[in-house]
């Protein structure tokens, strides 16, 4: 970790903890899930998780990103179908996985600040913008499967 401060090393092992209990998460509810079209919005997503932890890993590894490399699409603009197979363990599934979206995007969030080189900050920030993606996906997956209605 060259020319992190301790607290830039402390929040890094965070996220690098955060994202692996995302992809573990993501992988585990795919395989678990019963619709379809949420086992492949998981895998994609897990995907994507785990591009999230390279980067934090080679951000603690000492390699500064490169602000313009890596920067994906996300899940962002995928509209679901709705298939009405959602099912209570399903919403279970994405309920759970919504909290932890919203809890790591929190965590970034926080961190961004804390981070004086501006390529880090950049490439945090992209990861947290995908996070809130992730959530999105979620979230329109669970309304158009009526697992979630907002008033």
């Amino acid at each position: 970790m060259n020319n992190l401060t301790q607290k830039e090393k402390g929040l890094l092992q965070d996220q690098k903890t955060h994202e692996e209990v995302c992809v573990k998460k993501y992988n585990e509810y795919a395989n678990k899930a019963k619709d379809s079209q949420l086992k492949q919005l998981f895998n994609t997503i897990a995907q994507q998780e785990q591009q999230h932890l390279n980067t934090v890993n080679g951000i603690i590894n000492g390699q500064v990103p490169d602000a313009n490399q890596g920067q994906q699409q996300g899940t962002q603009g995928q509209q679901p179908v709705k298939t009405g197979s959602g099912c209570k363990s399903d919403g279970e599934l994405c309920n759970d996985i919504l909290m932890t979206e919203k809890y790591v995007s929190g965590t970034y969030d926080s961190a961004i600040f804390e981070f004086r080189d501006s390529n880090i900050r950049q490439a945090l920030n992209h990861i947290q913008k995908e996070e809130q993606q992730h959530g999105e996906s979620v979230f329109k997956y669970m309304e158009s499967t009526g697992l979630y209605n907002p008033q």
